[in-house]
Parts: structure tokens; sequence; C-alpha cells
């Protein structure tokens, strides 16, 4: 399977590249300047992920896409993830490229509210207020499609060693924050690339 990654360069999407690679994926990154970007086997196209066209060019050939975008905490305010997923969804209706594998965050969506006091109560209004709006926005634009999307939602991300197995929830009873491995996270997303358990779904996933 050919493989398109947005955000290739980040900590997650690195290890989804790396892990797709080792299931025999072949992978394609659209990345902002070739020159930064350490991907040893990767076809990289530069440009912005935001711009339908480029998008366009970088979808040739290809069967699914993984988009690892993020934006970081502040108080500016950021429309990223909606902009670019609009276009996202819009540059592979037009190339007929169907599976989207999304990470998102938990706390987005139906899931606020489960991120644990501390989170709930000071982080994401505080301080996260601007990139969780961008986020819901991101996911209105996956729902809104005719796509075949998997939208996963970690716990809090950690650089810990993978322990190879997750927690995957659709129901929060009970759940309220948590962590997982970035690594765990990548092995969970490259298998959604060949996978429909999840299909339509928004997991949460944690240990």
């Amino acid at each position: 399977m050919k493989v398109l990654v947005l955000g290739a360069t980040g900590g997650t999407g690195q290890l989804i590249v790396r892990d797709a690679m080792a299931k025999g994926h072949s992978v394609v990154a659209l990345v902002r300047s070739k020159a930064r970007a350490d991907l040893p086997g990767v076809d990289m196209i530069e440009g912005d992920a935001r711009d339908e066209a480029t998008l366009v060019r970088a979808l040739n050939g290809c069967d699914a896409v993984v988009s690892t975008l993020g934006t970081g905490m502040g108080f500016r305010k950021v429309n990223l993830l909606t902009v670019a997923t609009q276009a996202l969804v819009t540059a592979m209706t037009r190339n007929g490229v169907r599976r989207l594998v999304c990470i998102s965050a938990l706390g987005v969506g139906d899931s606020r509210g489960h991120g644990g006091f501390v989170f709930d109560r000071l982080f994401q209004p505080l301080l996260l207020s601007r990139a969780y709006k961008d986020k819901n926005g991101q996911e209105a634009a996956i729902r809104a499609s005719s796509l075949d999307w998997i939208v996963v939602r970690p716990a809090m991300l950690t650089d810990d060693p993978a322990r190879g197995k997750v927690r995957a929830v659709t129901n929060l009873a009970g759940v309220n924050g948590g962590k997982i491995a970035r690594a765990d996270v990548a092995r969970f997303v490259v298998e959604q690339l060949t996978a429909d358990t999840w299909l339509r779904q928004t997991p949460v996933l944690m240990w």
C-alpha cells in the first residue's frame, strides 16, 4: 500500500513512517522543507498541507492517508488543522483515495470532559482552547465527508517504550485521562490502514 503521511517529521509522525515501512508499505511525506526532513527511504514532496493542488499532487498513486498534523499550546487563533483537512478531503475525493486515518486527541468532540480534573479544568480551557477548537473543526470536516475514515484520539502522549498493547474505547464511561506511548499510537494507526474494526469511529487510546 502507498500511504501519504502528513506531519511525518513530528514525534509521532516519524514513528508512523517507520512502522508503515516496516510493514511493507511505501510512504510519501508532504513536508515544508526537504532540507530539514530526515526521512530515509521516504518519497518527500515539499509544500503546504493547506494547498489543495499540492495535496492532489502528493496523493498521486496513493491508497491511503495518515494525518498526524498538530498545533501547540498558546493563545493565538489557529485553523491549520481545519483548513488543511478541508483541502485534504477535497483532494482525496478528487483522486479517488478513500482511507483516512487521522490523529486527534482525547478531549475533542464527545470526549470532552474525560481528560482528568487538571486537564479538563485548567489545561484545556486556559492553554488549549484555540487548538482544540481547531481539532473540532478538523473532525467536523472528516465526519462530513464520504471517506472511509478513522479518527484516533490518544490520551496524553509520552515517549515511553511501546508496550505493544493499547486500550481502545468509544464508550467513555469511567474514562478520566490516561496516557499512551507515541510508539503504541503509531502501531495502532498503521494497523487501521488495512482494518475496518474502527471504521467511521473515534476510538480513544490509552494504556
